[in-house]
């Protein structure tokens, strides 16, 4: 959900400069407060499908009592035309069911992303790296590998074939078709 502020994040870490950095992190800043107020935007969301849902049932309670009603004065046609309704209003609260427990897994999610990214913002404003416990870790790594002037730098523990010695131009340009390539796979 918030790839670009994570990926501004990792950028932001791998520079030395103090004054870049507190530069840098106003903007960071920024995004975090941009990132707080979509995960209210998701709350909000949230509580609307909830009081929808809770319309829905009642209405449902409704139409059901007042099925069991015209039955008890047999009453065929409001019976048919309850039927009817209840079906439709059993079908809304089915939906509204299954759309609270995924804008909830997403509004965890949202948390969860947050509060990792808050961690990492506190962490290189106090001037430490973000911990590399992300999921395109070893991406950045072999990118890093690559861009290094040890040609038998390891990624992911395995070590690199010996390659001529290339220009620190051609390791750039190689990396950087090997980002796009990555960036295609994941849909960014």
């Amino acid at each position: 959900m918030f790839d670009e502020l994570r990926d501004s994040l990792r950028h932001l870490s791998s520079r030395l400069d103090p004054d870049e950095r507190r530069r840098m992190s106003g903007g960071m800043r920024d995004a975090m407060v941009h990132a707080k107020l979509a995960i209210q935007d998701l709350r909000t969301a949230l509580t609307t499908t909830e009081a929808r849902l809770r319309t829905e049932q009642a209405e449902l309670e409704t139409v059901r009592r007042r099925q069991g009603l015209a039955a008890q004065i047999d009453d065929q046609e409001t019976v048919a035309i309850a039927e009817r309704f209840a079906a439709q209003h059993a079908e809304r609260v089915a939906v509204l069911e299954a759309k609270r427990m995924v804008q909830q897994q997403e509004l965890d999610l949202a948390e969860r992303e947050y509060e990792s990214m808050s961690a990492d913002l506190k962490r290189i404003m106090s001037g430490f790296a973000p911990e590399a416990s992300s999921p395109d870790a070893a991406a950045r790594r072999e990118v890093e590998a690559l861009l290094s002037d040890d040609p038998l730098a390891a990624v992911d523990g395995a070590e690199l074939p010996p390659a001529p010695r290339r220009s620190r131009a051609e390791r750039e340009a190689d990396a950087e078709a090997r980002l796009a390539d990555l960036k295609r796979q994941f849909g960014k």
